[in-house]
This record gives C-alpha cells, sequence and structure tokens, in this order.
C-alpha cells in the first residue's frame, strides 16, 4: 500500500473543517468518497471539498475498491458497527472520539481488529498537537519536579462557544452519543490524562442533571488514581453563568506546577513563583497532525498514535464516572 485512499462514513459538521480538507494535505494521502445518509448533503460535501466520489450507503463505501481506509465521523451510536464493518471488509479505520457509547462496544472494536488483523485508531487527536507534546515533554523532563495530582474544571454555559452544534443536537440525546455534553468534552480532557500518565489504578464519580430538562447529565464530577501515583479530579457542569465560565488543567508537582485550557492555545509553567508562557498558534485543521501519524501508522511507518487499548481506559473512566 503506497497511498492511503480515505473514505469518510459521516460528512457532517465535524469534518468541514477540523479533519475532512486534511486527508488532501498530507503526503500518500488522498479523499476519495464521503458518505451521509442524506444523499443530497453528501453530494454537496463533496462537490465543496473536490472529492470524486460521494454515496449514501456506508456499505457501497466500505466495499468500494478504489477505497482502502475508512475514517468514521458519525455520532457515536453507529461507531461500533461501521468499524467492524470496515474491518471485516480488510480496510483499517480511523474513528472520532469517543470511541463508542460505552467501554463494553469499544472492547467489541478491538476484538474485531484483532480478530480480522486489521489496523484501528482513535481520533484522539490532541495527542499529536505541539502544545500538548510540549506539556508531555515537560513532563518527563520533571520541570515541575514529582507530579502529586491533576485536577480539571470544565464549567460552561448553556450557550457555550466551545460546544459543538447541529442540526439536531444529537450531543444531548444519550442513546446517540453515549451521555451529555460530557462524552462529547470529556474524551479530549480523559485521553490527555492517560497519555501524559499512562493507565488508571481505579476511578470513581457521578452524575447528574441538575438542570431538570432533557435526558442527559449535565453535572459530572470524578477521580482516579494512575499507576504511577497520580491523583486526578475533575468537574464538568453545563449550567453555569457565562461570568462562571471555566476551562483550566492544573497539573501539580512537587516544584511547580503547569496550567492550560484544554481549549486554548496557551501553556503556563510556575516554578517558586516564576511564570514562563508558551503560546501556541492555531492549527487551521486540527486533525492534520494526528491524520498524519495515523496515515504512516497505516502505511507501516510509524506506530499507532492512539490504540483500542488506550482509548478504552478513557472510556472505561467516563462509563465509571457516569454510572454506565
Amino acid at each position: 500500500m503506497g497511498e492511503i485512499k480515505w473514505g469518510i462514513i459521516g460528512c457532517g459538521d465535524v469534518t468541514e473543517v477540523k479533519s475532512g480538507p486534511a486527508f488532501n494535505k498530507i503526503e500518500n494521502s488522498s479523499l476519495v468518497a464521503v458518505m451521509r445518509r442524506d444523499r443530497l448533503k453528501a453530494q454537496d460535501y463533496a462537490v465543496r471539498h473536490g472529492v470524486p466520489k460521494w454515496y449514501d450507503n456506508a456499505d457501497l463505501l466500505i466495499n468500494d475498491p478504489e477505497i482502502n481506509a475508512i475514517y468514521i465521523a458519525t455520532p457515536p451510536l453507529q461507531h461500533e458497527d461501521y468499524t467492524i464493518k470496515a474491518l471485516a471488509a480488510g480496510k483499517p479505520v480511523y474513528v472520532e472520539k469517543p470511541m463508542a457509547l460505552n467501554a463494553a462496544a469499544a472492547i467489541r472494536m478491538k476484538a474485531a481488529s484483532e480478530e480480522y488483523g486489521v489496523k484501528l485508531c482513535i481520533a484522539h487527536y490532541r495527542r499529536a498537537q505541539p502544545m500538548f507534546i510540549k506539556i508531555k515533554d515537560l513532563l518527563h523532563e520533571k520541570a515541575i519536579g514529582d507530579v502529586r495530582f491533576a485536577q480539571l474544571q470544565m464549567l460552561q454555559p448553556i450557550a457555550s462557544d466551545v460546544i459543538a452544534t447541529s442540526e439536531t443536537s444529537w450531543r444531548l440525546n444519550p442513546a446517540i452519543s453515549g451521555g451529555g455534553l460530557f462524552h462529547d468534552l470529556a474524551p479530549h480532557q480523559l485521553d490527555l490524562m492517560v497519555y501524559f500518565f499512562g493507565k488508571p489504578e481505579s476511578f470513581s464519580g457521578l452524575s447528574l442533571n441538575q438542570r431538570g430538562t432533557g435526558n442527559a447529565d449535565d453535572m459530572v464530577v470524578g477521580q482516579a488514581l494512575f499507576n504511577n501515583g497520580v491523583v486526578f479530579n475533575g468537574t464538568w457542569c453545563f449550567t453555569v453563568s457565562p461570568s462562571n465560565k471555566t476551562d483550566l488543567f492544573e497539573i501539580i508537582g512537587s516544584k511547580g506546577r503547569i496550567n492550560f485550557q484544554v481549549f486554548g492555545n496557551k501553556v503556563t509553567l510556575e516554578i517558586e513563583g516564576i511564570l514562563k508562557e508558551f503560546v501556541f498558534d492555531p492549527i487551521e485543521h486540527v486533525e492534520q497532525p494526528m491524520i498524519e501519524k495515523v496515515t504512516n501508522y497505516f502505511l507501516g511507518g510509524d506506530e499507532n498514535p492512539c490504540s483500542a487499548e488506550e482509548a478504552i481506559l478513557s472510556m472505561k473512566m467516563m462509563d465509571s464516572f457516569t454510572n454506565i
């Protein structure tokens, strides 16, 4: 396989800028076809983005002989089914986060990858961005000494520019998304904990619907203990006032701390009261660095940038925090 010829299942909003255009901007990679159940919308996407083929049936795209890799960007409800079908067809899969509705589904996807001997990678794309690579380097260098604990506050008003919108508001429907807005944002944050600190040893939490509308919980708290002794505490609330909006991730060590916003572009390193800031340029297509790594992995020239095994760890934490 000298070139990855991609097919996208689910060419919705997430693929317009974040990911879709990147497939044609990477060496040995091209976007051949897209699929959406609404054929007119699939055609419109293909025409606007210069994609040669479009489908309204996922099976037809999966079995297109020109396509040799599949990107699944549907809501989480369809991730398991489409992933297993693509793997059975011998097509390696790059699937959006969260990996599935729950950890049990994610485990079945991993088992299918192993059964068919076909590669599977999960779109925890912050792992490939310079900002988070820098944080990991600082931790590896023990810039703040031995890490003691990490704490997260993700507090958002009902109307927030951090939270993606869609025509059907499917993110608020647990049957489609796995939960509420927590299931849309927390995969990024919890995967970073796995990326930075490895495997969690124990975890627990609780969630509830404080506002009392809809079917999704809007308040989640959770804690985890990692094998290396790092303790994590997280709070997610999606009904605060605009004045209390917060996106703060702190990592506290024996010599200092690292502060950053998961949805920002600045890292602050504080050692004995002395501050140093690292500011990173915005990335036009935020998934492009990850897609480049995935492409190289599918071509056999790189390791898996986020394996199913790693993604299952954050899925298990999410299930525990929300009592799934």
